[in-house]
């Protein structure tokens, strides 16, 4: 009877044994995967946050800085945006500010800068308004684009490699304006040119930059080893054309679509 309940009894113990021995890895199992959904959990909730804090530092965000040459015409663009009327301007010594209806059924504002068109006070004040910027505005005079364009490239160029630019990456709009004059060039071949004289200043600049990112490296503009375009850029650019001096009765070339991309970016 000892003999035979023996096995018997060795056998029921070493079930129990391995049943104990399952049921604690199950409950180890249960809490690693836990321990893993937790950390998921976790991960999703600190992306929501940065992902909301980003958000919330965009939306406050309101300034839309207008920058260009000397007689671009920004001063009257400012100008005509506020107040709708055609006003003489001079060239400007420092920077003005108003707040702009953006012509929406939100009743949003944004706050307008008019940067002056000196080079040493703009990339000046350029430094002091550029970390806030919820958009640019590059205005171009199209009819004297030809014999201007080297320098609004250079202008541009400064400001498409300029790191805290290109690390917030707000929406830029290159206003050709003037439109309204005969000898206006086209915002597609203003685009075209302005792209060539890019890539020219890329590889005659590219062996001594005097631009540096948030990391003390040097901004790249474009991507490395191809010809450079404006898609290559962080931040979305866009082209239209339009005239501060036309009226919508006069000229099919006014500030409407100036309007409406002042409305999509408030």
């Amino acid at each position: 009877m000892s003999s035979s309940a023996g096995p018997a009894g060795d056998s029921a113990g070493s079930g129990a044994s391995f049943r104990s021995y399952v049921d604690t890895m199950l409950r180890r199992q249960d809490g690693t995967v836990l321990s893993v959904w937790m950390a998921l959990l976790a991960v999703v909730l600190v992306t929501l946050v940065f992902w909301k804090l980003l958000r919330a530092r965009k939306n406050s965000r309101r300034d839309v800085l207008l920058i260009g040459l000397c007689d671009s015409g920004k001063t009257l663009l400012f100008s005509r945006l506020l107040t709708g009327k055609y006003k003489w301007t001079q060239t400007s010594i420092t920077d003005s500010s108003a707040t702009y209806r953006v012509k929406d059924d939100k009743g949003t504002s944004l706050t307008l800068v008019d940067l002056p068109g000196h080079e040493s006070l703009q990339l000046q004040l350029l430094e002091q308004f550029k970390a806030e910027a919820r958009a640019i505005v590059f205005v171009v005079d199209s009819a004297a684009f030809q014999r201007e364009v080297k320098d609004v490239a250079e202008l541009l160029y400064q400001l498409l490699t300029d790191g805290v630019v290109l690390k917030n990456a707000p929406p830029l709009l290159i206003a050709c304006n003037k439109q309204d004059i005969t000898m206006a060039k086209s915002a597609r071949l203003i685009q075209q040119q302005l792209e060539k004289e890019l890539n020219t200043l890329r590889v005659t600049q590219s062996a001594a930059p005097t631009s540096l990112d948030s990391s003390g490296a040097a901004s790249q503009l474009g991507k490395k080893g191809k010809e450079f375009d404006f898609s290559q850029l962080p931040m979305k650019v866009e082209f239209l054309e339009c005239s501060a001096r036309a009226n919508k009765e006069e000229s099919d070339v006014s500030l409407s679509s100036l309007e409406r991309w002042l409305a999509k970016i408030a």
